[in-house]
């Protein structure tokens, strides 16, 4: 077996045409070409696919049922490989309680650090706690009425799962005659013998020490049960208060429901002066999806579901009257709207009244209604009869409360559209409880300043940043230079190392710190390395951007310190500025000399120069594609004459920058105030007419502009889209759009059943061609005949998916080609209906290069199918399932939908880094698709690092000058040219480069 190569022999997956390569080994390789070539298939369906494989092979069956069926690539064979890691572009995780810190793993290691060596305070008054002696537990209690009932529990077990049978044993031999299971109290010597625990369930049980009903002259005795208590509870005591009847006072919980009243006492946390105890403090306590930790209103979520003004009420420009409130618009109740007519006589408006013009206390009652004030009014219900009341006018929102906690789920799903998440009341978006908040680090020096200045960055709670509601999470008065985990996580990843590079400790804290210390510390430094120091380590993982997931994968390897390991990655440069690649590819180099191989798929030119390897695949894509063109050193490509790729690396072939620019059309949208994130207040003015660039340096800004702010509040103008809107004070010009669309890299289909075909709408008019043929207009067919997803032409052995799933018990399912249909969806009545020798499943199994020649003479369909040609997606296939394309084509698709729509000269697009996944030669494609539809009279705004893109620019809005925090003002507007001279912008120091001025 070779030790210096990999050896790669007869590789045919997908496209591949049967190749054969040799690839160095402890290099770092970059697998380029067109889009659609083949690389993905060669580096991860091949290369990655068997590694995996192998591994998974080399363990037991037991441990295989768990990994999922590992399906041998179409190779010969593959030697010299290692243990394969896959770093691709998947968002790390949907679960809306993962955050950057807990995805790294930081968020652990601060659980320990502030359970070791943070400082408990008081959550009431926030005094430091001190160790509560018997007597102060003592003083407390009898401080209750006399004649209180109560029973001294000593905890033996809390939150743990087991059988526990030993620990009833052991009670008995103590002599105690009942023990506290779960909130039941039971008797060891009979009840117990019926009692059996669930193993894997967690219990709570409690030794009831003693039963006392308070009297002055049970203080002796309730010292005693105390002190025994405090023995076996390991130092806590909790006395459970009962009524007279001997059933627990009860309190309301954070779902209604009751439980008993519980004092915990504890001889190591307890505040002498409110009287709080504390538990003991461990990791458990601050974490937010522990029940120890997490905040009881929201469990930890940091956010709670709400009916949103702004969504109830998006148009204020219209009265009550006219439709205003949404989810009454279209209600036939005359109850609701003689109930409003009487609310606006009573406050002094009218129902023609447009709702900008109410003031806010009459826009309250209208949504909250009138809080116990009455008012007369006249209706007909629904039996036609006329009644007349005297009540109280509930409220618009506690309306819809009640009909989302009262109605079935249909109805539910409809309201959840005016429902938006907001940071929880109780904890205002840390996710734990007052108690763990209240431990704290003290830290003097960092430069953040303290509490007090940090309370003053304003919010910036809402779903892309998580779950924050402010940068403090302080509701008590401690000095400035006190921080709990809250505060920690709200800083920036640049702003955390520096955080923990100058905290000092005491000699005995950091005798205890200094392995966690050096372990936070080490995962930081990564996070930096890959250009991540603006994302803030209580961003929730749900919004990181593809490129944002994989580098915090790849800061994740970094760390393992593993060697002899083969990555492969998937354009880590995505989302990256090209001042912060130099980082990225430095990272990418000392995981190579660790003594890794490292295969990036790449078209990024600073990446593909960085390489010790090439390897160019093509020379076109789809059936044109899967050889390889050239393998070799940077000169190799570059002298290649039949690369595409080494062309435009050897200059033989370039995207030159625009020779005239166009003028604004002298029509603007200005945003006005723009303070969402961290933006900084911001005018911003965006010319309309002209292509637009949106740049700088990854989280400076760009997304929350353009999308948070500028898309989400003209589709609720324009289109009276149920969308929430960064916070802003206007947007002007509004009048010059007609339309706007954002076309994003989001998933043009859930299922397999979606696709090209049908989300561009081809598949209407191909359908409408077959049921024209005369086989099919003799055989009375009709379109729907041709459809795979209703009953008439379809498979209905496999309901037109072409596959059936084969359920293996303890084994993964397994899916095999339709034994019936062959994977081909149709009966086979419907496959003999033939246009030009073609049934309609050799027409989805087309390329829409294939299609645009086969459908020439069918101007419907051929206009559709040239507008996917037209921007670079020639090679898929028509029938292709939506869930194998990437996020690049998935755009692609949808910007080739909107292209073969009819122009207004007045839209709007938007597009966000729409060249990713795109060769040098798929961009400039793109490009000339872009400046089609400006040149038409619409406006194109596009976000995006790609310099080739922003040097064709007619204009550019330049944020920053860095990510996150120190981010979010506007640098530099103009032409490129104009750009290029601010020596305050990156991106004009890239592009001086680029345009040689």
């Amino acid at each position: 077996m070779p030790r210096d190569r990999i050896i790669i022999r007869g590789a045919r997956e997908h496209n591949l045409k049967n190749i054969d390569l040799d690839l160095p080994r402890d290099k770092l390789i970059v697998i380029t070409g067109l889009s659609g070539s083949g690389k993905s298939s060669l580096a991860f369906d091949t290369i990655y696919a068997e590694g995996e494989r192998r591994y998974v092979e080399s363990l037991s069956t037991y441990a295989r049922q768990f990994l999922g069926q590992m399906d041998k690539p179409d190779v010969d064979y593959i030697e010299g490989l290692s243990p394969a890691v896959s770093i691709d572009q998947k968002t790390t995780s949907h679960n809306p309680r993962s955050t950057v810190a807990t995805v790294t793993e930081i968020y652990d290691y601060l659980r320990l650090l502030f359970a070791r060596v943070g400082v408990p305070h008081c959550p009431q008054c926030g005094k430091a706690i001190a160790r509560q002696s018997v007597d102060q537990i003592v003083d407390q209690v009898m401080s209750l009425p006399e004649g209180t009932r109560l029973h001294v529990l000593a905890p033996l077990v809390r939150g743990r799962k087991g059988e526990y049978r030993q620990i009833f044993e052991e009670v008995r031999r103590k002599g105690f005659v009942r023990v506290r299971v779960n909130g039941v109290i039971y008797d060891v010597n009979g009840d117990l013998n019926h009692l059996q625990l669930a193993r894997y369930k967690q219990h709570h049980i409690e030794v009831v020490v003693d039963r006392i009903v308070l009297r002055p002259d049970v203080q002796s005795r309730l010292a005693d049960s105390v002190q025994t208590a405090l023995q076996l509870g390991q130092s806590v005591v909790m006395i459970e208060v009962v009524d007279a009847e001997g059933s627990g006072w009860r309190e309301k919980g954070s779902h209604g429901e009751e439980q008993p009243t519980i004092l915990t006492f504890s001889e190591s946390f307890a505040c002498p002066d409110c009287g709080v105890s504390l538990e003991e403090i461990a990791p458990r306590s601050f974490s937010f999806n522990s029940p120890y930790g997490a905040c009881k209103a929201c469990d930890g979520l940091g956010m709670r579901h709400e009916f949103d003004p702004q969504l109830i009420v998006p148009d204020p420009n219209l009265s009550l009257a006219e439709g205003a409130i949404v989810p009454w618009r279209n209600r036939n109740s005359d109850y609701k709207w003689q109930a409003l007519n009487a609310v606006a006589q009573r406050f002094g408006f009218t129902l023609h009244t447009p709702w900008r013009q109410l003031s806010a206390a009459q826009q309250h009652v209208v949504l909250y209604g009138t809080e116990g004030e009455t008012l007369r009014f006249t209706f007909r219900n629904y039996e036609g009869r006329i009644r007349t009341v005297d009540t109280e006018f509930e409220g618009v929102i506690p309306s819809l409360q009640r009909e989302y906690q009262d109605y079935n789920d249909e109805w539910r799903e409809v309201l959840q559209k005016f429902m938006s998440a907001k940071p929880c009341p109780a904890c205002h978006g840390a996710r734990l409880k007052p108690e763990s908040l209240a431990v704290t680090i003290r830290h003097e020096r960092f430069a953040e300043g303290g509490r007090g200045k940090k309370e003053n960055k304003g919010k910036k709670g809402n779903a892309k940043n998580g779950a924050n509601a402010s940068s403090s999470f302080s509701f008590l008065p401690l000095p400035p230079c006190e921080y709990n985990i809250a505060d920690v996580t709200a800083l920036s990843v640049g702003d955390a190392l520096r955080f923990f590079e100058t905290l000092e400790l005491s000699e005995r804290e950091m005798m205890i710190a200094r392995q966690v210390l050096k372990e936070i510390r080490a995962r930081l430094k990564f996070l930096v390395d890959v250009g991540l120091d603006y994302l803030t380590l209580d961003r929730s993982a749900s919004t990181l951007a593809g490129g944002e997931a994989q580098r915090i994968r790849l800061a994740t390897q970094i760390g393992s310190g593993l060697v002899g390991v083969l990555y492969i990655l998937d354009e880590p440069s995505i989302g990256l500025h090209q001042r912060d690649n130099v980082r990225l590819l430095r990272t990418l180099c000392h995981l190579r000399d660790l003594g890794n191989t490292v295969i990036v798929v790449e078209h990024d030119e600073e990446t593909i120069r960085t390489a010790d390897y090439i390897v160019d695949i093509g020379p076109g894509a789809g059936e044109h594609g899967g050889r390889v063109v050239v393998a070799g050193t940077l000169e190799d490509v570059m002298n290649c004459p039949h690369s595409l790729t080494g062309d435009y690396l050897s200059g033989r072939r370039r995207i030159a920058p625009r020779e005239r620019r166009r003028s604004p059309n002298g029509q603007y949208l200005v945003v006005k105030g723009a303070r969402q994130h961290n933006l900084k207040n911001i005018d911003v003015q965006i010319p309309l007419g002209v292509f637009v660039c949106i740049t700088g340096v990854s989280g400076s800004g760009k997304s929350t502009l353009l999308q948070d702010i500028l898309y989400n509040r003209l589709a609720n103008k324009i289109h009276g889209a149920a969308t929430v809107w960064g916070a802003h004070d206007d947007i002007l010009g509004v009048e010059n759009v007609d339309k706007v669309i954002n076309i994003d890299q989001s998933p043009i289909g859930r299922t397999p059943r979606s696709n090209p075909a049908t989300y561009t709408g081809t598949f209407t008019p191909i359908r409408e061609l077959f049921s024209r043929t005369r086989e099919a207009r003799a055989r009375g067919y009709k379109p729907g005949r041709f459809s795979f997803n209703v009953k008439g032409g379809r498979c209905e052995a496999c309901q037109g998916d072409g596959m059936i799933k084969i359920e293996m018990h303890f084994l993964p399912d397994v899916y095999v080609p339709c034994e019936v249909c062959k994977g081909k969806r149709y009966n086979r009545e419907t496959l003999e209906v033939k246009y030009k020798d073609k049934n309609i499943a050799d027409v989805l199994d087309m390329t829409v290069e294939e299609a645009l020649h086969f459908f020439e003479n069918i101007p419907p369909i051929q206009r559709k199918l040239q507008t996917l040609f037209d921007v670079g997606l020639g090679y898929i296939k028509l029938g292709q399932p939506a869930t194998t394309l990437s996020g690049g084509e998935a755009q692609r698709v949808k910007l080739a939908e909107e292209l073969s729509r009819r122009p207004t000269g007045h839209t709007l697009y938007i597009l966000d880094e729409p060249t990713t996944g795109l060769h040098f030669e798929d961009v400039r494609r793109l490009l000339d698709v872009l400046h089609r539809l400006t040149d038409q009279g619409n406006t194109v705004i596009v976000i995006e690092h790609n310099l080739e893109v922003i040097k064709t620019a007619d204009w550019i809005i330049d944020l920053g000058p860095e990510g996150g925090a120190h981010g979010g003002w506007v640098i530099a507007t103009g032409t490129p040219e104009e750009v290029a001279q601010n020596e305050r912008s990156y991106t004009g120091q890239f592009l001086k480069k680029v345009l040689a001025v």
